[in-house]
């Protein structure tokens, strides 16, 4: 029965451990917003700022496994190299030692106050920032009373005749500790949970120091297993960096195997007497030496990768390029690049546009066959966005985000239809080509300024969903008004040619069918620029304050 006890002691304990750390590394991420996506834009092929970016996303996630994963995204998309992304894996090994750290302070007894402040802030606050703080808070707390629980439930293991035996068959072989510590990271799928449960056993004088550092190496390989499974079914690249991971990782707990004894004395005369600070102080001074003796051979490490996985992994994309399933787990960084898909959606949308304009106006048949084949990449990309869309809005994310997301789901709807009127127009070009049709000089030249109105309205509102800005959003409601009104006008003046016999009536109707899809990606232009607006939440009646009095169609 004792036995049961602590069995559900310790499951309960870990999982409280693991939910106060996943809460306060959602809070941390989520009150971080934008800053999270500067770290990782800024990365160069300087190995340092690689392995700093590493470091400080994976301090504010507190996951090196969700970093990895989304490097091996990033590598997948092709945006990120190898030599990058070998720095990045290096410092998020640092990052993730912030969290034994936290553990080793052994706060349980201030947990109350805590508990109680981080309530209070989610309760009772108005504002998301204040809330996301007061998450952190309890994650904070929850942290420490998952401890707590794993700690007292492990108190009878010292009375185990057979606790004790397996703790000195593992202090005559570090291999079996290395085992250990692998198999129960790569179970539990975190190796911050690992080193808290090492730490609970130490606090309690369950297990030496010469025991916990095997383990704790293990540990680290054990933690490659959730990249290494993530890369599955990705390019050779991507599985090139969760390689570089476990080769990482392997190298360094080889080299620190070896010096064992040495490492031991120097960590316990660090911390006399206090094993779970030593164990928490062995875990970063490790992960610190290792990326120091190695960073300088990233060269080497990457060579190796190639040699092992041949190839350059260097594969066209035919579809999404920035949008990776692996990337849902720093949310954050997710919606940026969702939206870099987007925009790169909407450049292929004005690109079919231009093609279809210019085919009527030099019967170039090939620029026809570019607009279907832009029309069908318009279309995969929809789906592909639209399907990552739905999971992002199922993740844990601030209410900022949440209306992001949302905005989004509009904006990609948008956009295909803009590409789905430039196909009408290349349609049109066809029959106008096949029927060998001839429009009058005036009416080209109608055509040309409708379509420059609308060519400036569509890029000012994917030049404002780019960059957020408002002031270029407010100005597409005074270009879209002058589409319509030059749609009327030109109505008139193809009318005024029928009636004076100067235009066919398959020449007009083609004529017709023109314009009204100019005015469409107006319409539609008009809508991407109200999704920014709407981002930011301007004020309806500050929109209006031109006195344009707009209602958006959606056709």
């Amino acid at each position: 029965m004792n036995g049961l006890t602590m069995v559900i002691g310790l499951f309960g304990g870990l999982g409280l451990f693991l939910y106060g750390m996943q809460l306060m590394g959602d809070g941390l991420e989520n009150a971080a917003g934008d800053r999270l996506k500067i770290f990782f834009e800024k990365i160069a092929s300087n190995p340092v700022k690689a392995i700093l970016t590493g470091t400080i996303v994976t301090g504010i996630i507190q996951s090196s496994s969700a970093t990895t994963v989304m490097v091996v995204g990033f590598v997948n998309a092709g945006l990120m190299n190898l030599y990058q992304a070998a720095g990045v894996i290096m410092g998020a090994n640092i990052g993730t030692t912030i969290t034994g750290q936290l553990v080793a302070l052994n706060l349980t007894a201030l947990a109350p106050v805590f508990v109680g402040v981080g309530s209070l802030m989610v309760l009772f606050s108005k504002g998301d920032k204040t809330k996301e703080i007061g998450n952190i808070v309890l994650g904070f707390c929850i942290l420490f009373v998952g401890m707590n629980t794993m700690s007292s439930s492990m108190e009878p293991l010292a009375h185990s005749d057979g606790f004790k035996s397996a703790i000195a068959t593992l202090s005559y072989n570090p291999l079996l500790g290395i085992l250990a510590g692998l198999g129960l990271t790569a179970v539990v799928q975190s190796s911050s949970a690992t080193i808290g449960i090492l730490i609970a056993l130490g606090n309690n004088g369950l297990i030496p120091l010469q025991v916990a550092l095997p383990v704790l190496f293990g540990d680290n390989i054990g933690t490659c297993a959730t990249a290494l499974l993530s890369s599955i079914g990705t390019n050779k690249n991507a599985r090139k960096a969760a390689l570089i991971h476990l080769t990482f990782n392997i190298i360094g707990t080889v080299i620190f195997t070896i010096i064992l004894k040495p490492v031991t004395y120097i960590i316990m005369a660090l911390n006399p007497g206090n094993i779970g600070k030593q164990i928490a102080n062995a875990h970063t001074l490790f992960n610190i030496a290792n990326v120091i003796i190695q960073a300088p051979f990233i060269k080497y490490l990457v060579a190796f990768v190639n040699k092992m996985i041949p190839g350059d992994g260097e594969e066209e994309h035919m579809g999404i390029q920035y949008i990776d399933d692996r990337l849902l787990e720093t949310p954050v960084i997710a919606v940026g690049q969702c939206s870099k898909e987007i925009i790169s959606m909407a450049d292929k949308a004005r690109e079919s546009l231009k093609f279809a304009v210019e085919s009527l106006e030099t019967g170039d048949e090939t620029l026809i066959k570019k607009v279907a084949e832009g029309e069908d990449l318009i279309d995969l990309l929809e789906e592909e966005i639209t399907k990552f869309l739905v999971k992002l809005s199922n993740t844990e994310i601030s209410k900022q985000q949440v209306d992001i997301v949302t905005s989004m789901f509009h904006v990609v709807k948008d956009v295909e239809r803009i590409g789905d009127h430039a196909k009408n127009i290349a349609d049109l070009s066809t029959e106008k080509i096949s029927k060998r049709l001839v429009f009058s000089e005036d009416a080209k030249g109608e055509l040309k300024n409708i379509y420059n109105h609308t060519l400036d309205a569509l890029n000012k509102s994917i030049w404002s969903f780019e960059h957020n800005d408002v002031s270029m959003a407010k100005s597409v409601y005074e270009v879209e008004e002058k589409i319509d009104v030059l749609e009327d006008e030109l109505r008139d003046n193809d009318i005024k040619r029928l009636n004076s016999s100067s235009c066919e009536a398959r020449v007009s109707a083609i004529y017709l069918d023109i314009i009204s899809n100019f005015e469409r990606v107006g319409d539609h232009s008009l809508n991407i620029a109200e999704a920014v607006l709407g981002i930011n939440h301007s004020d309806k009646s500050e929109e209006n304050s031109t006195g344009i009095q707009k209602t958006v169609k959606t056709k």
